[in-house]
C-alpha cells in the first residue's frame, strides 16, 4: 500500500524507542484537515475525516476490480482476497481471534437492529426476557431494543448520576436470572464518558447474560479489545474511525451461531455469512482495511519494533488525546462552561476528547453559528441521545454544544479557540 504519511512530513531515521506524537505527519496525511484550514474541526463525533490511503484505495476498488466475490476467474478471486484481508486487520483492531466472527455490512444501526430481531425471536417462552440500556447511549443502541417489548422484551434501565457516568453499583441490582442481555455504549457520544466494560461483562455473566457493545463512538480514540473486555458483540461504525461509510459487527462464534437470522437455507449457518445482509459496499470495506492499515503505519512510527503497531497507535492516541482534554477543560472552564462528565484532571483516562457543555451567557445554536463563524465546527442539539439531555435537565430542543476532538486536531487549535471563547464571554 501507499505510505500512509507524506515523505515531506518523515520522522527521523533512527528515531528512540517511543516517539513524541507526530501531530504535524498526522494533519499532513488527511488533505480535508489542511484544506480546511483556517476551519478547526471539532465535529469529529459527527464524522471522521480520512487519509489519502483510504481514497485510494476504495478508487482502486471500484476501478480495478468492481465485481461480485465468488467467482472463479482472477479479479473476483482479488475481491475475494480483499474481503478476507479486511476481516483480518478489523480482528486485529478489536483484539479478536477468529476473522470470521467480524462481518461486514451497512453500518452500526442496522447491525444493532439486526441482533436484536434475532434475538428477539429467542423470547418466547424464556425465562430471560429483562434487557438492561442506559441513558448515556445514542438512541440508535435504545430504539431497537425498546422495539422487542412487543414481543415479550422487559426493559429497564441503568440509570446515569450526577457525574455523567455510569456506575457499577447501580448495575448490579437490576441483574437476576431473568436478564438476557445488557447494551451499553463503550463512551457516550454526547458527553465522552467510558463505561467499565469490563466490569459490566463480569457481572452480566455472573448471572448468565450476554453484554452487546456499542463502540462507535469509542473506537477512534482508545484500544479496542473484546477480549479484555469480554464481551459478546460489538458493533462500529467506519467512517467514525477515518474509513468510508459503513460498519462492522464482531460477536462470539457461538453466540452469532445460536441467533437466527433470515438467510436462505443454502447460506452456511456460520458467521459471518449468516449476518451479512445482501452485498455489501466492497470498495468501503477496502477502504476501512486501509484506515486501519493508516493506524497501524502510525503505530509502527511512533514505536519502532512494536509487537502490534495498532494498538501501539490507539494507546498513543489516547495518550495524547488525553493532553487535548486538559487543554480543552482549561479553557472551558475559563469561561463559566458547565461540562458534564469527568472533569476531573487526575480521571481523564474515564473521558474521550468529546465534551458536552452549556454557557450560561449563550444558547447552544447561536453560540455554535457564532463559532462557526469565527472558524471552528461544532455541533449543538440532542446528539441521537434524547434520554440523556432530559436526564441532564436540558431542553431537547435545545440540547447542548459538543465539542468532538480526535487526533489530529492540535494543541495550537484548543488555543485559538479558547482565544475566542474568551473574547465571547467579554462581550
Amino acid at each position: 500500500m501507499p505510505d500512509a504519511f507524506p515523505a515531506a512530513a518523515a520522522l527521523p531515521a533512527t528515531p528512540p524507542q517511543a516517539q513524541a506524537f507526530p501531530i504535524d505527519a498526522v494533519r499532513a496525511a488527511f488533505p480535508a484537515v489542511t484544506r480546511a484550514e483556517p476551519l478547526v474541526l471539532f465535529d469529529n463525533a459527527a464524522g471522521a475525516q480520512v487519509p489519502k490511503p483510504v481514497f485510494e484505495a476504495v478508487n482502486a476498488h471500484l476501478l480495478e476490480r468492481n465485481v461480485q466475490r465468488g467467482g472463479r476467474y482472477a479479479m473476483s478471486q482479488e475481491v475475494d482476497a480483499m474481503v478476507a484481508a479486511a476481516r483480518v486487520r478489523v480482528a486485529a483492531f478489536l483484539n479478536a481471534t477468529d476473522p470470521d466472527e467480524v462481518c461486514f455490512g451497512m453500518n452500526a444501526t442496522s447491525f444493532i437492529r439486526l441482533i436484536s430481531l434475532a434475538l428477539g425471536q429467542t423470547l418466547a417462552g424464556s425465562p430471560r426476557r429483562r434487557i438492561v440500556l442506559t441513558e448515556i447511549d445514542h438512541e440508535a443502541n435504545i430504539a431497537a431494543w425498546l422495539a422487542l417489548e412487543a414481543q415479550g422484551a422487559e426493559i429497564v434501565w441503568w440509570r446515569l448520576r450526577e457525574d455523567g457516568r455510569l456506575h457499577l453499583e447501580d448495575l448490579a441490582p437490576l441483574l437476576d436470572a431473568r436478564t438476557r442481555l445488557v447494551a451499553c455504549a463503550a463512551a457516550s457520544n454526547a458527553l465522552g464518558s467510558v463505561t467499565d466494560l469490563a466490569g459490566v461483562a463480569r457481572l452480566a455473566h455472573a448471572v448468565g447474560a450476554e453484554l452487546f457493545v456499542d463502540a462507535v463512538h469509542y473506537a477512534p480514540h482508545a484500544v479496542v479489545d473484546v477480549q479484555a473486555w469480554d464481551c459478546d458483540y460489538l458493533v462500529c461504525s467506519g467512517y467514525k474511525i477515518f474509513g468510508p461509510h459503513m460498519g462492522f459487527l464482531w460477536g462470539r462464534r457461538a453466540a452469532l451461531e445460536a441467533l437466527p437470522t433470515f438467510r436462505e437455507d443454502f447460506i452456511p449457518d456460520t458467521p459471518p455469512f449468516k449476518v451479512e445482509a445482501g452485498t455489501f459496499i466492497y470498495e468501503n470495506v477496502a477502504g476501512m482495511a486501509a484506515a486501519l492499515d493508516y493506524l497501524a503505519d502510525l503505530g509502527t512510527r511512533i514505536s519502532p519494533g512494536a509487537a502490534d503497531p495498532l494498538r501501539a497507535a490507539m494507546e498513543a492516541i489516547a495518550a495524547y488525546e488525553r493532553g487535548l482534554s486538559m487543554r480543552m477543560l482549561d479553557a472551558l472552564t475559563s469561561v463559566e462552561a458547565r461540562v458534564f462528565g469527568v472533569t476531573d484532571p487526575g480521571e481523564l483516562d474515564a473521558r474521550l476528547p468529546t465534551f458536552g457543555f452549556t454557557l450560561p451567557w449563550a444558547e447552544p445554536a447561536r453560540f455554535v453559528e457564532a463559532m462557526a463563524t469565527a472558524g471552528f465546527a461544532l455541533r449543538d442539539g440532542h446528539m441521537y441521545a434524547p434520554r440523556l439531555i432530559a436526564r441532564l435537565g436540558l431542553a431537547f430542543e435545545a440540547g447542548l454544544i459538543r465539542a468532538s476532538l480526535c487526533h489530529y486536531n492540535s494543541p495550537d487549535e484548543i488555543d485559538r479557540f479558547a482565544e475566542v471563547l474568551r473574547r465571547m464571554h467579554r462581550g
